[in-house]
C-alpha cells in the first residue's frame, strides 16, 4: 500500500472526474489524502480518501486578483494562489510521508508542490491536454490582441511571482506553462485520443483514458419515472456560467406546448419563482442528477464544460452547445469537427434559431452516426479504470 497526496481546487469540472479514481485507488488498497475546500469534503469522504481543505474563498480571491480579462492575467492569479494553498497543504502534512502526488491540471499549485516535496508526480487533466509548443502557441497568439501598454505590466508581475516563488519555496518557475499546466511525468487525461485536438502531438506520458463517469455519491431529489419512455430533451448551463433567467425563459419560448418534454436545470443561484409561468412540458429544477436524466435524453442543450459534454457524447445523446467561458468554445467546436453536435452562440439566439437546431439535429441522421462513433471510443476507453491501471503502471517505474 502507498500514501498518495491528491491536490485539487474547488470546481466540480475538476473534481468529479477525480471521484472515480480515488475510490478505485482504495480498492485497490491505497492510502489517499485528499486536499480540496470545505465543499467538497463529503463528496470526497464517501470515495474513502481522508479530505483536508485549504480556505476556498481566499483561494477564489487570490485568483480573481490576478486579473480576469486575458489568460496572461489568470496565469498570475494561479501564481497568486500560491500562497494560500501551499502554506496550507504543507502545515497539514508535517512530519508524513506520500510516495507519490496526484495533482490537478490547473488548480492548486501542483507542479510547485510537487518540487517542494520531490515526490514523482502525475498530473490529473479535466481538460484538453496541451504540449508546451501549442500553450505557447496560443499565448502568442492571444497577447497579439493586447495591446503593449496592458501587456507589460502583465508580464512584469508574472516575473516578480516567479521571484517569489523561488524565494519562499525554492522552485523556479521557467513558463506560465508550468503554472497553468502543470506538467508532470505522467498526465491522465480524461478523454479519449479521438476526442483530443491534434492527438498525434502526445507522446506516451499521456494517457488518453476516456471520461472518468462514476456516482456522485450524492442524494438526489428528482422522480426518473417522470421521464421515462418520454425523450426529453435536457437544458443545462451547468454549475458556473448558469445565472441565465433570459436564455430559460427563451427556451420556454421555442419548445414550450411543443410535443417535446423537456428538463431544465437552471443552478442553485437562480430563483425558479424568477422564471414565471412554467410550460406544461417542462421540468425544471435547480439541481438534476445529469448523468441518470442523459439515459434517457435524446437531445443535449449545454455549456459545453468537458465534464457535460462527455457525459452526453457517453450516453450517445447529440449535443447543440452554447458556450459560455472558459475553455467552452474550444470543446464546441471540437463537437462540431467530430459532426456530433452544432454549436450557438448566446449573444444573437433567439428562440426560432434555437428552435430549427434542434430540429435539424435531431432530424439528421449524419449527427446521430457521429454520436454512436465517439460513444463507442468513450466506453471502451476504460475511464478511471484504465487512469489506476496506468498510475500502477507508473508506480512500477518509480519502485513504489
Amino acid at each position: 500500500m502507498a500514501r498518495v497526496l491528491f491536490i485539487n481546487g474547488g470546481s466540480e469540472g475538476h473534481v468529479n472526474p477525480t471521484i472515480g479514481v480515488v475510490q478505485e485507488l482504495i480498492s485497490r488498497g491505497e492510502e489517499v489524502v485528499y486536499f480540496t475546500i470545505e465543499a467538497f469534503r463529503e463528496r470526497i469522504e464517501k470515495t474513502g480518501a481522508t479530505v483536508r481543505t485549504f480556505d476556498g474563498q481566499k483561494f477564489v480571491k487570490a485568483f480573481i486578483s490576478g486579473g480576469r480579462s486575458y489568460l496572461l492575467e489568470r496565469i498570475n492569479g494561479l501564481l497568486r494562489t500560491a500562497d494560500i494553498v501551499i502554506p496550507s497543504v504543507l502545515e497539514q502534512i508535517e512530519g508524513e510521508h506520500f510516495d507519490y502526488i496526484i495533482h490537478d491540471s490547473m488548480f492548486g499549485c501542483g507542479y510547485i508542490l510537487a518540487q517542494i516535496l520531490k515526490l514523482p508526480a502525475i498530473n490529473s487533466c479535466t481538460s484538453f491536454a496541451q504540449t508546451k509548443a501549442s500553450f505557447d502557441k496560443m499565448v502568442e497568439q492571444l497577447s497579439k490582441n493586447i495591446p503593449p501598454e496592458i501587456v507589460k505590466p502583465i508580464n512584469d508581475e508574472f516575473q516578480s511571482l516567479t521571484v517569489m516563488v523561488k524565494e519562499k519555496y525554492d522552485v523556479g518557475i521557467h513558463s506560465p506553462y508550468e503554472v497553468f499546466c502543470n506538467p508532470a511525468p505522467l498526465t491522465i487525461v480524461y478523454t479519449t485520443s479521438e476526442f483530443q485536438p491534434f492527438e498525434e502531438a502526445f507522446d506516451q506520458t499521456y494517457k488518453f483514458v476516456g471520461p472518468s463517469i462514476s456516482s456522485r455519491l450524492t442524494q438526489e431529489n428528482f422522480d426518473l419515472t417522470e421521464i421515462k419512455g418520454k425523450s426529453p430533451i435536457y437544458i443545462s448551463l451547468g454549475t458556473v456560467f448558469n445565472q441565465a433567467i433570459d436564455f430559460y425563459k427563451l427556451c420556454f419560448k421555442a419548445f414550450g406546448n411543443t410535443d417535446h418534454t423537456v428538463v431544465m436545470s437552471i443552478g442553485e443561484k437562480a430563483q425558479i419563482t424568477d422564471l414565471g409561468e412554467i410550460p406544461k412540458n417542462f421540468i425544471v429544477k435547480n439541481y438534476v442528477p445529469q448523468t441518470e436524466v442523459l439515459k434517457y435524453t435524446k437531445l443535449f442543450i449545454t455549456h459545453g464544460g468537458m465534464n457535460s459534454t462527455h457525459e452526453g457524447l457517453y450516453y450517445g445523446v447529440p449535443l447543440i452547445v452554447i458556450p459560455q467561458s472558459a475553455d467552452q468554445p474550444i470543446i464546441a467546436g471540437q463537437v462540431t469537427n467530430i459532426g456530433a453536435g452544432i454549436k450557438l452562440h448566446m449573444q444573437s439566439l433567439t428562440a426560432n434559431q434555437l428552435r430549427e437546431a434542434v430540429d435539424h439535429v435531431l432530424n439528421h441522421p449524419s449527427f446521430h452516426t457521429a454520436v454512436a462513433n465517439i460513444r463507442e471510443s468513450f466506453q471502451k476507453s476504460g475511464g478511471y479504470y484504465q487512469a489506476v491501471d496506468d498510475i500502477f503502471e507508473f508506480k512500477s517505474q518509480y519502485d513504489i
